[in-house]
């Protein structure tokens, strides 16, 4: 667990074991710099990540941004991560940008893994 406090904003980045992870608090301008460079090391090795957001009370669009650049990280070193109870606020950002549909692209069902190795 990693609690981290700067001027006006502040996160917590929990490791709950087996690829699940939890962000509360901000999740913005002011802590995405810090909360990408701890989730390089929780990330590193999981093939499979899922995020609970849940917690956040504070959202941007640098959270997207982050959210965008995991899911790239995901595919691109083929992994799979799952963002849980993404905040509304980066929803909204995320569908008037016509990106919403790039959230999802990492993860991957059973069917699609049986489709993938066929």
């Amino acid at each position: 667990m990693k609690n981290t406090r700067k001027p006006g904003a502040h996160f917590k980045f929990d490791v709950l074991g087996e690829g699940r992870f939890a962000l509360a608090g901000c999740f913005g301008f002011p802590t995405v710099a810090a909360i990408l460079g701890l989730s390089k090391t929780y990330f590193e090795k999981e093939p499979v990540i899922r995020l609970d957001l849940s917690g956040v009370t504070q959202s941007d669009s640098a959270g997207l941004a982050l959210l965008l650049e995991w899911t790239n990280w995901a595919l691109h070193y083929q992994r799979e991560i799952h963002f849980l109870e993404i905040p509304k606020q980066i929803l909204d950002i995320a569908r008037i940008s016509e990106v919403e549909g790039l959230l999802h692209s990492a993860e991957r069902t059973r069917a699609n893994a049986r489709t993938a190795t066929a």
